[in-house]
Parts: structure tokens; sequence; C-alpha cells
């Protein structure tokens, strides 16, 4: 009688504990899976997650090419967002960043008509989100958030080109140029 309780008492304690783990195993798989973006651009498809912690400044430096323009915000892109960039240059719209001197030039088709402005690379509270993560101050009240950087995209969210902009925030979707 005792061998039998005994039995069934650790059948009882490992059923539970493979039912508990297998749980953790699906909630971690669901934790993965959300924050995730998909899109394509030129038949190329990307992914991204949102970055978790404070990005290196120096990772923003170069010139970068934007090649995917999505209204709303990261969190309300849907899984297959529509681009709806419009690009009228022909070398593409160039966002150059000179991350010693902290300044960087705007996207524009004739580069040698603008100026480099002054940005300030944070992390921590953004004003406009209200989301604690990396965003660049541009000009007085223009809170750009880096979603994302990496050695060969990078993802921004706001108002960094107003001729988008006007519509409210987007997240655009930039590749490094050569």
């Amino acid at each position: 009688m005792k061998k039998t309780l005994l039995g069934a008492s650790i059948l009882f304690v490992l059923n539970s504990c493979i039912v508990s783990t297998a749980a953790k195993v699906a909630t971690t798989g669901v934790k993965a899976a959300t924050g995730i973006v998909k899109g394509t651009v030129k038949g190329v498809a990307w992914t991204v997650k949102k970055a978790e912690g404070k990005i290196n400044e120096n990772r923003l430096d170069g010139r970068w090419r934007v090649v995917g323009v999505y209204r709303g915000s990261y969190d309300a892109l849907p899984g297959e967002p529509e681009n709806v960039m419009n690009n009228n240059c022909p070398g593409g719209e160039i966002v150059e960043f000179n991350t010693k001197k902290s300044r960087y030039k705007p996207a524009h088709c004739s580069s040698d008509r603008i100026h480099w402005e002054n940005y300030k690379f944070r992390f921590g509270k953004n004003p406009s989100t209200r989301h604690r993560e990396n965003y660049l101050e541009l000009g007085k009240g223009n809170y750009v958030s880096i979603v994302n950087v990496d050695g060969q995209n990078l993802i921004l969210e706001g108002n960094l080109i107003p001729a988008y902009g006007l519509s409210g925030g987007n997240v655009y979707l930039l590749e490094k140029a050569r």
C-alpha cells in the first residue's frame, strides 16, 4: 500500500513538472514572437525587433539610404506593412550621421543645399512616446525613436523627413549606403 501511494505521488509530481515546463516553453515562444515586425522592400524581406537597452551611438555613424516609409507607430504596424515611400531622387534619399560631432544631414535629393544640423542622442524616457528607449532630439521638440540598428539596417520612428511626417508619425527603414 505504501509503495502504491509513494508511486502515485511521484507520478503526480513528475506530471505537474512536465506540464509546468511545457507551459513555460509555450509562454517563452509567445514572448519571443511579440514585438517583431516583418516587411518587404524591393523584394527583400526584413524582420526587426525593438532594441532592449542602450544602443552604442557610434553604430549610427555614416550614410544611410531611406528604403522604406511606413505609416503609424512601430508597435501598431501589421505583420506586412505597406511601403508608402515615393522616391523621386535619382540616388535615393540619404541621411548622414557624424557621431563624433553629434551632427547629421537630413534627407534631401540635392545634398549640396542641405547643411549639417545638431542632434542629441539619448537613452531614457522619450518625451513624445513616454517610453524608455533610445532616441534622437532633432532640433526643438522633434524626437525620433531608434527602434534598432545593426551593421546594415537602421529603423527609426518619428518625424525624420518632413515630407512624410505631415500625416503623423512614421517608421523609416534605412540601409547603409556605400
